[in-house]
């Protein structure tokens, strides 16, 4: 080992044409990984902020009307907050509405949360209904609730924000849990639902839905009447579509992934070989002094290796500050109504990122081991006759 090493370090062989090319993939797919694992994370988190991660609900499932209410301290309320991996539990009242400007309408779902406002009837609207129905900051627009009776309050736009769901039919405007209370004619503490957020280690949707039905099995075991019956759903299940896209961004970027370690192994083979053709009459001298095969192999692996890794480094240096450029600036961007966000997120996962690095060395050097076959069929007699 301590010759082939020791021979290596003495073979001349710059290959920068393959080191630039193993640098260009990596580069490629660590990106490729930012971006798939950053559409992944805001949109994880836009949509749980305006859904939460799980919510549960009355098993009616009438949670936008005022006809079910739930308690606001149930009896599986601490068991549920107990569970690993639930990172907060927040109760809200939803309840389906109008919004009315002029001669503009439009149908929307009010969520009270809890807030710090003094004032009564102040509604953080989305920019997407601002837009439909030309509301700006400041203004005050009449909103109608249908149900025993047609009900009308009259809110003050406080805030307008960026949704991650831009569909006309998911349009979510704010306002506090104590002003639907009262529209509702619900005692102190009931609530529609509760919502919650799990940590970020749940990303995926296996894990998300497996969350969900731990956290449907403990507010069954552990409540005490029928009155505190909740039915859990997931993000997943409310959101398919989101998700499934996400699923779609991420067969892409696996086939990057394999397409780019086999350009890098190809190249690297191309350039394994250019080395072993000017290396012949060395091949040759090594099997006269007695080296096998398997030794003289050893020999040009670890100067493709060398390379390899100069290359990886090189790639993984430019994709970590590209990342973090986009990441400090956003100066690339995207139109939000076609991709849920208004710049490409970027988010360096890395325990991941090793573990591609890994692989994709590991499969790069077996695939060397194709040009190393070349070596058993050099003639020492000839090569050092001809030398």
């Amino acid at each position: 080992m301590e010759v082939s090493r020791f021979i290596a370090g003495r073979l001349k062989f710059k290959g920068r044409i393959a080191t630039v090319s193993i640098a260009i993939s990596f580069l490629v797919m660590i990106v490729s990984l930012a971006v798939s694992s950053g559409f992944r994370r805001e949109i994880r988190r836009g949509v749980a902020g305006i859904a939460g991660d799980v919510r549960l609900t009355d098993v009616r499932q009438d949670y936008l009307s005022e006809d079910s209410p739930l308690a606001a301290s149930p009896s599986w309320l601490a068991a549920v907050d107990s569970i690993k991996g639930v990172r907060e539990i927040r109760p809200v009242i939803y309840r389906a509405g109008v919004i009315k400007n002029g001669e503009n309408i439009h149908g929307v779902v009010f969520k009270g949360v809890e807030t710090d406002d003094s004032l009564a009837f102040q509604a953080r609207i989305p920019s997407r209904l601002a837009t439909l129905l030309d509301i700006a900051e400041g203004d005050e627009v009449p909103a109608y609730f249908v149900g025993t009776r047609v009900k009308a309050r009259k809110f003050k736009v406080s805030g307008i924000y960026q949704s991650i769901l831009g569909m006309d039919e998911a349009l979510v405007v704010y306002v506090s849990i104590d002003d639907l209370r009262r529209l509702n004619g619900w005692q102190e503490g009931d609530v529609s639902a509760f919502e919650i957020s799990l940590d970020d280690r749940y990303e995926n949707p296996r894990a998300i839905n497996e969350k969900t039905s731990e956290i449907g099995a403990v507010t069954m075991m552990c409540g005490d009447d029928e009155a505190s019956s909740v039915l859990a759903s997931s993000v997943v299940q409310r959101f398919p579509e989101l998700f499934d896209w996400l699923g779609i961004i991420d067969f892409n970027v696996a086939f990057i992934l394999v397409l780019m370690t086999v350009v890098a192994g190809f190249n690297m083979i191309s350039g394994l070989l250019i080395l072993l053709f000017r290396h012949i009459s060395t091949i040759g001298t090594l099997k006269a002094m007695g080296m096998t095969d398997k030794g003289i192999s050893a020999v040009f692996l670890r100067v493709s290796s060398t390379l390899v890794l100069k290359g990886m480094a090189a790639g993984n240096a430019v994709a970590i500050l590209i990342c973090a450029v986009q990441g400090a600036t956003h100066v690339m961007k995207l139109n939000p109504e076609n991709y849920f966000v208004s710049f490409v997120p970027m988010h360096l996962n890395v325990p991941l990122i090793l573990a591609v690095d890994i692989i994709s060395y590991v499969v790069i050097m077996c695939l060397l081991l194709l040009p190393c076959m070349f070596i058993s069929k050099v003639d020492p007699a000839k090569t050092v006759r001809s030398a």
